[in-house]
C-alpha cells in the first residue's frame, strides 16, 4: 500500500494515530516550527472536543449514537468546505475498535483501493476486526471508481465514510448513495468559530499559546465574519494576522490588523457544485417570481463567478417557454434574438442582450400551460398506452388501406367556417373530450383562452 496516498491504523480512545516513533517527532517539529498550519494543528481528536453539527452529534443523536456504540454505517458526510467533515471521520476513527483506513480519491488508484480491500477481507476473516475507509473527495472519483466500492460495502467488508463538498444526489452514483447513508454537515455559526479561534489562541500546544499573540472578541467575530461558516478559513485567516502582527512588533490582533492581512474573499461558487444549483435556482425562481432585481443580480452572480454565458441563455430559452409560453409568445423570440446577439458580441458587450432577455422575462406574464400540457399528454401516454389512431384520421396511401377505411370520414377543416369543423374530434376515442392545454388567464392565453372555449363548445 502506498503510504502517500493512504494511511491506516487502529481505533480506540488511546491509539496512536498513524505514523512510526519517527513520524511523530517530525510532526512535533513541524508543529514547533509553524510547518503545519494551524487549522491542521487545532483538529480535535475527541468528539467532546467537537464543535458545531449538533444536529449529527448532539446528545441522542443517529451518528453521535452510531459512534457511541461503535455500530457506524458506511456513510456520505456532506457539506461546504470548512465545517468538520474530515475532522468527524478523525473523531469517528478515535472512537471506533475498526481499523481506520484513510485513503484520497485524489491521489489514490483503483489497485490500491484492491489492496485495501483484501486486507480488510483478510482482518474480518482470520481476526474478526471491522475497517472503515474513509475516501476524502469522493466526489472526484468517477462513476466506474465509485462502483469499485459497491460489493465490498453490500457484503460488510469495509465501512465507507465519503466526504464530499458536492451534493451527493449529483456527485454520488445512485447504486452506491442507497447503500450509505447521507450526513450533511451545515456552515460553521459565528459562535462556533469564535469558541474555535478562542481555543487556539489560548492552546500551547498546538495552538498559539506561546506566540504571546492576543485577540479581543470582537476581533475574532470579525475573523468569523470573514470565514462565512469555514472553520478552516477562520484559522488560516487568524494565523495569517498573526503572523503580520508579529512582523510588525505588535502582540495584539486587531481589526485594523485583519484588514491589512486579509484579501477580498473569493464568491462562494462552484460552477460544477451545490451552491452553481442553488444560484441558477435563484435565478430562475427569481425570473418566475417577476422580480427583474433579483433577477439580475443572480444573473450577474453566475456571470462574474465564471459561468459559461451560453448555459446562461440556454436557462432563459427554456424559461421562455416553460414558465411564459403564451402568456408572452414573443418572450422566446427575444431570448432567441439576445442568444443570436451576444454569440456575435461576445463578452462584455454581450451582456447587454443577456441583461435585455433576463429584464424581459422577469417582467412578462407568466404561464405554465405549455409544461402541464406536455406533462398531461405523457401521463395519458403512460396511462392509456399506445391507443390506435382513429381511421379517419389515418393517410390511405395504398388501396389496401383505403378499402380498410383509412382516411374515411376525415373533414377538411378549411372548407368549414373559421376553419374549424364542428363537432370533430382528433385524439383517440378514448380521450375523446380530454383537456390536455388548459390557458391561463395572463397576458395572450386570455384571448386563447377565450378562442379555444368557443371551440370546445363546438
Amino acid at each position: 500500500m502506498a503510504r502517500a496516498r493512504s494511511q491506516s491504523w487502529s481505533g480506540g480512545s488511546g491509539g496512536a494515530g498513524p505514523g512510526t516513533l519517527f513520524a511523530a517527532a517530525a510532526r512535533r517539529e513541524a508543529t514547533s516550527t509553524g510547518a503545519v498550519p494551524l487549522a491542521e494543528r487545532m483538529r480535535p481528536a475527541r468528539i467532546e472536543d467537537y464543535v458545531g453539527q449538533a444536529h449529527l452529534v448532539g446528545a441522542g443523536k443517529l451518528l453521535a449514537a452510531a459512534i457511541e456504540r461503535d455500530r457506524v454505517p458506511s456513510m456520505i458526510l456532506w457539506g461546504p468546505p470548512g465545517v468538520g467533515k474530515t475532522t468527524l471521520g478523525r473523531v469517528i476513527a478515535a472512537r471506533t475498535k475498526s481499523v481506520f483506513v484513510l485513503f484520497s480519491a485524489v491521489l489514490g488508484s483503483i489497485q490500491e483501493l484492491r489492496e485495501i480491500v483484501a486486507a480488510a477481507k483478510e482482518r474480518l476473516d482470520y481476526k474478526g476486526e471491522r475497517t472503515i475507509v474513509f475516501v476524502d473527495e469522493i466526489h472526484r472519483f468517477n462513476k466506474a471508481q465509485q462502483d469499485a466500492f459497491l460489493p465490498h460495502v453490500e457484503a460488510g467488508t469495509i465501512t465507507l465514510i465519503g466526504a464530499t463538498t458536492e451534493n451527493p444526489s449529483f456527485s454520488v452514483n445512485a447504486a452506491l448513495l442507497s447503500r450509505c447513508k447521507a450526513f450533511r454537515l451545515e456552515s460553521l455559526k459565528e459562535e462556533h468559530l469564535v469558541t474555535i479561534l478562542e481555543r487556539a489562541l489560548a492552546d500551547r500546544e498546538s495552538g498559539l499559546g506561546t506566540s504571546g499573540v492576543s485577540a479581543s472578541r470582537e476581533t475574532l467575530q470579525a475573523v468569523a465574519r470573514l470565514a462565512r461558516g469555514d472553520a478552516r478559513r477562520a484559522l488560516t485567516t487568524l494565523e495569517s494576522a498573526a503572523a503580520f502582527a508579529t512582523s510588525q512588533g505588535e502582540s495584539e490582533v486587531t481589526v485594523a490588523t485583519l484588514a491589512a492581512s486579509e484579501e477580498k474573499a473569493p464568491l462562494l461558487y462552484d460552477k460544477a457544485g451545490e451552491e452553481h444549483y442553488n444560484v441558477v435556482s435563484a435565478f430562475i425562481k427569481s425570473m418566475r417570481g417577476s422580480d427583474p432585481d433579483a433577477a439580475v443580480y443572480w444573473m450577474m452572480r453566475m456571470l462574474d463567478a465564471g459561468d459559461d454565458p451560453l448555459f446562461v441563455l440556454r436557462r432563459m430559452l427554456i424559461f421562455a417557454s416553460e414558465d411564459v409560453g403564451n402568456a408572452d409568445p414573443r418572450a422566446l423570440m427575444v431570448v432567441t434574438s439576445a442568444d443570436e446577439a451576444f454569440r456575435r458580441m461576445g463578452m462584455p458587450e454581450g451582456l447587454y442582450p443577456l441583461t435585455h432577455a433576463c429584464i424581459y422575462l422577469a417582467c412578462t406574464p407568466k404561464s405554465n400551460a405549455v409544461k402541464n400540457a406536455w406533462q398531461r399528454a405523457r401521463a395519458l401516454i403512460e396511462e392509456h398506452g399506445a391507443l390506435p389512431v382513429p381511421l379517419k384520421l389515418r393517410n390511405a396511401v395504398t388501396k389496401l388501406m383505403k378499402q380498410e377505411g383509412y382516411g374515411s370520414g376525415y373533414k377538411y377543416a378549411h372548407d368549414f367556417d373559421d376553419g374549424v369543423v364542428p363537432g370533430e374530434t382528433y385524439l383517440p376515442d378514448e380521450l375523446a373530450g380530454e383537456a390536455i392545454y388548459e390557458p391561463t388567464e395572463h397576458g395572450e392565453e386570455v384571448r386563447i383562452r377565450a378562442r379555444l372555449a368557443t371551440l370546445r363548445r363546438r
